[in-house]
């Protein structure tokens, strides 16, 4: 009878050290678990569009705050300065605020609400899903058309837009001002109602967006009411320019 061979050493280590492995991966798990209570341990990973639009646009407002808390540091310096070349350039900021949108504006006006196709549509098609969608142009559109119409003063979201407001696609959602916001797209307008529904109604731009959402393989969101009562906050953002300057060619 053939004598067995003997077990190596690195055998009885492998037989003995499985086992051990095995009870500390159980006990890591049991531990994860209880620690966890049902939650992520990585609490610094989004799993969702909206918790990351929620958590920027906190962060943008506690920003705005400083600014604006800043901004009335800085006014209340000024006129504590006696000094006429000062005091002139005050007087000018003073007839600018206005117009650059720094002053509150209420009056009539329109509302215009823009939103994405239902879920329903979305998941049931099967070619491009863009259509489907609210897009910067779609929203840029429906500005210029209400500038077009005389408007005093716009709002996105409540924001109000001046000349250097910028607005962008941000993953599925729009991005205001540095700012993410999901839809529904809420736009409204100070002014003349008439004039501003006549500007929307021409616009051509508009009008094939508006043949979009009557279209029931789209189906994006449209809606447009007069409102007798629109209010339109002053700009409370950064009023800083920044600009692209071109460079100086090496001299040979």
């Amino acid at each position: 009878m053939p004598k067995q061979r003997p077990a190596s050493p690195r055998g009885r280590l492998w037989r003995l050290g499985t086992p051990l492995v095995v009870i500390a991966c159980g006990g890591l798990f049991v531990v994860s678990a209880n620690n966890s209570q049902g939650t992520d341990l990585r609490p610094g990973r989004y799993t969702d569009l909206a918790s990351l639009v929620q958590d920027e646009a906190d962060g943008y407002d506690d920003l705005r705050g400083r600014v604006a808390a800043l901004d009335a540091q800085v006014n209340m310096l000024s006129t504590a300065v006696s000094d006429r070349d000062v005091n002139r350039y005050q007087r000018k900021i003073e007839q600018l605020r206005d117009p650059a949108g720094l002053v509150e504006r209420r009056g009539p006006g329109v509302t215009i609400v823009l939103t994405d196709a239902p879920e329903d549509v979305i998941n049931s098609t099967t070619g491009d899903v863009n259509p489907l969608l609210v897009h910067q142009q779609d929203i840029q559109a429906v500005v210029n058309a209400l500038w077009k119409g005389g408007a005093t003063a716009v709002t996105i979201q409540g924001q109000r837009i001046v000349s250097t407001t910028g607005i962008k696609c941000f993953g599925s959602s729009v991005q205001l001002q540095g700012v993410p916001f999901p839809p529904p797209y809420v736009i409204q307008a100070v002014g003349d109602q008439v004039a501003l529904q006549a500007a929307v109604d021409a616009d051509q731009y508009v009008a094939a967006y508006r043949e979009d959402a009557e279209d029931p393989d789209i189906s994006v969101g449209w809606d447009m009411q007069v409102d007798g009562d629109v209010k339109a906050p002053a700009y409370d953002g950064l009023t800083d320019l920044s600009y692209a300057t071109p460079l100086r060619a090496k001299s040979e």
